[in-house]
C-alpha cells in the first residue's frame, strides 16, 4: 500500500453520532484523499440533546490535517434520510465526476480505497456496470480466485459511482415504478416470481412513502437501467452502526460487524463481465428473503426511539 495514492474523492455522509463518525473519520484520515465532500443532516427538534450531537459529529471534520479540500453541504433543519442522503448525493455529483462514498457507520478496511479507485478506472466508460461496493455477504463463500464478482445486488454501506450513473438514473420518487408494476417487470428483471414479490412489496412501501430512505431507489435504478455492481471476493466494510441509537441498523443481525479483510493487490479479474448467479441466490436468502413487515418496522423505528 505504500505506494498507493488516493486521487478519488471521498463523500461522507454524517448525523448525530460522533463515536462512529470519529473511528470512519480516522481511516479516512489515513487514505488522504484531496478531496473531502461532507454532507450532514440537521437536527430533530423533538430530539433532546440531538443538537448538541449534530454539532460534536461535524466538529470531527475540523481534524482535517493533510492536503484536502474539504466542501461541506449541511442542513440547519432535519430533512430525514431519504431526502437529505439523496440530495446530499445530488450535491456532490455536482462537484466531481466520481466519488467514493462513506456513511459514518461505514469502517473500511484500508485497502477498500485502493480497490474502489482502480474499479473506477477500470469500469468508467463501461456503461454496463452501476457501482462499486466494498461489501460481501457471502460469510467466506468463494467459487473462484478472482478479486471480485459482478452482482444485481446494491450495496451501499462503502460504495462509489460516478456522475453520470446517478444523474441518469436516480430518482428518488420511484416515477417509473408504477409502469413497472403494472406491467409486472419485476419477474422479467428478476428473473423469478419469488423475488418479484418480495421486491415488489418494497418498492410499493418506498412509492407510497411508507419507508423514509434513500437506498432503495438506487436499486431500483440499476435494475431498471440493467447495471451489474462490482462486488469484492473479500469484505472490505464493516458496519459499526448497529444498536438503538442507529437510524435504521436497529437491533440484532449477522451483517453486524463483520470483519473485515485485506483486498490482495494486483486485482484479479474475472475472465469477462457476467452476473455471479450462485453469489446472488445466496445473497437473496441470506440478506433480503425476509417479511415485509420487519423491513418496515426496522426502518421506522427512528420515529419512536
Amino acid at each position: 500500500m505504500s505506494d498507493f495514492k488516493l486521487t478519488t474523492p471521498v463523500a461522507f455522509i454524517i448525523f448525530n453520532r460522533p463515536d462512529t463518525t470519529e473511528r470512519v473519520f480516522a481511516e479516512i484520515a489515513k487514505a488522504k484523499p484531496p478531496k473531502l465532500l461532507v454532507v450532514a443532516d440537521g437536527a430533530r427538534t423533538n430530539k433532546i440533546g440531538e443538537a448538541e450531537k449534530v454539532a460534536a459529529t461535524r466538529a470531527i471534520i475540523q481534524r482535517v490535517d493533510w492536503d484536502c479540500e474539504v466542501l461541506t453541504n449541511f442542513s440547519e433543519v432535519n430533512l430525514g434520510c431519504k431526502i437529505r442522503v439523496s440530495s446530499g448525493i445530488d450535491w456532490v455529483f455536482e462537484q466531481v465526476e466520481e466519488a467514493i462514498i462513506l456513511e459514518d457507520d461505514c469502517l473500511p478496511d484500508a485497502t477498500f480505497f485502493r480497490f474502489c479507485q482502480e474499479m473506477l478506472e477500470r469500469y468508467r466508460d463501461d456503461q454496463r456496470i452501476g457501482m462499486i461496493s466494498g461489501d460481501n455477504f457471502q460469510f467466506g463463500q468463494t467459487r473462484n480466485n478472482d478479486s471480485y464478482y459482478f452482482s444485481k445486488y446494491v450495496h451501499i454501506w462503502g460504495w462509489a459511482t460516478w456522475r453520470d450513473r446517478w444523474q441518469k438514473n436516480y430518482d428518488v420518487e420511484l416515477k417509473k415504478w408504477p409502469v413497472i408494476r403494472d406491467g409486472n417487470y419485476l419477474v422479467d428483471i428478476l428473473g423469478n416470481n419469488k423475488e418479484a414479490k418480495s421486491w415488489n412489496k418494497i418498492f410499493e412501501s418506498m412509492y407510497k412513502g411508507e419507508i423514509d430512505t434513500w437506498d432503495y431507489q438506487w436499486v431500483f435504478a440499476n435494475w431498471v437501467d440493467g447495471r451489474l455492481n462490482v462486488m469484492p471476493n473479500v469484505n472490505l466494510i464493516s458496519n459499526i452502526g448497529f444498536g438503538l441509537d442507529a437510524t435504521h441498523t436497529i437491533g440484532d443481525s449477522k451483517l453486524a460487524n463483520i470483519t473485515t479483510c485485506q483486498m490482495i493487490f494486483p486485482i484479479i479479474p474475472p475472465v469477462g463481465v457476467y452476473r455471479n448467479l450462485q453469489a446472488d441466490l445466496y445473497t437473496f436468502n441470506s440478506c433480503f428473503n425476509v417479511p415485509l413487515y420487519k423491513i418496515i418496522y426496522n426502518k421506522l423505528l427512528t420515529y419512536i426511539k
